[in-house]
């Protein structure tokens, strides 16, 4: 379907035109294509901001001709310094739609702007940056606390070895196995992992998909206690628009907490491998788990849009289900990574969730040679 036959056959099916047999295949082609979804969403939007502002148009159009038939009977005059009793009842009366009016007025050309920059092509290079870090102010911050810190970090990474990038990762078994973004420990010869603590693990890349961008870490450290269950669990199915969702993060050095909303089922440019959040997030919030209310996992915070400030875009869950079983086949040693199935979270305030949630969510620091 071209994309004038789809835009024509979206608004027939949002004016209630089509057939029973046209409605049921329209509405089977949007269960089965996301674009074509997320298309009907924003279309139908549009019409309803054109049709407010066609209103309150209207309704500042008759302020108009009320004025000139005040001016005609004399009950205005132009010159005066004060307004008629008649004329303030009115300015009263109208001031709000008046005021609605502008605003649609705004909101309309920007939705206008927003879709035109949405289905013109662009380079992701410039419109998308990975939420990763330098770890240069965290290595600083490390450098100046002495000696006695120095001697900790000492056994954990040579010395020849410089941290270069960071990021978040979480737990998706007890054991150690976390997931954070492909980006966040690429080409590293050494990774840690802190918790909210602030002991550090020893981990290392058990899989890696650039394509999908996760990796599968292991911990690999005498000092780490695994858990024998995690609070949390992670969707196979992808969150509903408007659906609200909670972040937890590194962005700096402890965790950080931030909250949205699902704003679209696919990601930059229709990608629909991730989907879009509508959170404030930083560099190292990359590998970061996005929840919704009932402390499911819905998706991996990966990057964010460089021009429109709020729009991030997050892996989705099931991605993750994916690369487990991809680490399954390729390597036997892994075959018993359980992935949570269950949320012990629901029903609990915001405040339990995240204490709850929190020691499960890790810092990662990636050192090169």
């Amino acid at each position: 379907m071209d994309d004038i036959l789809l835009l024509d056959t979206t608004e027939r099916y949002l004016n209630g035109e089509l057939s029973a047999g046209e409605k049921a295949a329209f509405e089977q082609l949007r269960q089965t294509n996301s674009d074509v979804d997320q298309m009907v969403v924003e279309h139908s939007m549009f019409i309803h901001q054109i049709s407010e502002y066609a209103q309150n148009r209207d309704y500042k159009h008759q302020l108009h001709e009320i004025h000139n038939h005040l001016l005609e009977t004399g009950e205005l005059n132009e010159g005066q310094l004060t307004t008629s009793g008649k004329v303030a009842q009115m300015w009263n009366k109208y001031r709000r739609v008046t005021s609605i009016a502008a605003t649609i007025a705004g909101v309309t050309a920007l939705f206008i702007s927003g879709l035109v920059t949405y289905f013109t092509p662009v380079s992701n290079k410039k419109e998308i940056v990975q939420l990763n870090r330098k770890i240069e102010q965290v290595m600083h911050n490390v450098r100046v606390q002495g000696n006695q810190l120095n001697n900790v970090l000492q056994p954990k990474v040579p010395v020849n070895e410089v941290a270069t990038k960071g990021g978040t990762s979480f737990l998706v078994d007890g054991k150690g196995y976390l997931v954070t973004n492909a980006h966040v420990v690429a080409d590293a010869s050494t990774i840690l992992v802190q918790n909210n603590k602030g002991q550090e693990f020893k981990a290392s890349i058990a899989l890696i998909d650039n394509d999908k961008d996760l990796a599968i870490l292991k911990i690999n450290d005498e000092d780490y206690k695994p858990l024998t269950s995690l609070p949390y669990s992670i969707r196979k199915n992808s969150a509903d628009l408007g659906e609200q969702v909670f972040t937890l993060g590194y962005p700096r050095d402890e965790i950080v907490y931030n909250e949205g909303y699902m704003s679209a089922k696919t990601g930059f440019n229709g990608d629909t491998i991730s989907c879009q959040i509508a959170v404030s997030a930083n560099p190292g919030n990359s590998g970061g788990p996005v929840f919704n209310k009932n402390g499911d996992v819905i998706g991996i915070l990966s990057t964010a849009q460089i021009k429109a400030q709020g729009v991030v875009f997050a892996i989705k869950s099931k991605n993750v289900f994916h690369a487990i079983d991809d680490l399954k086949k390729t390597d036997t040693a892994y075959p018993r990574i359980k992935v949570p199935s269950t949320s012990r979270l629901k029903g609990m305030d915001r405040v339990q969730q995240i204490k709850q949630i929190q020691d499960c969510v890790f810092m990662v620091k990636s050192f090169t040679k």
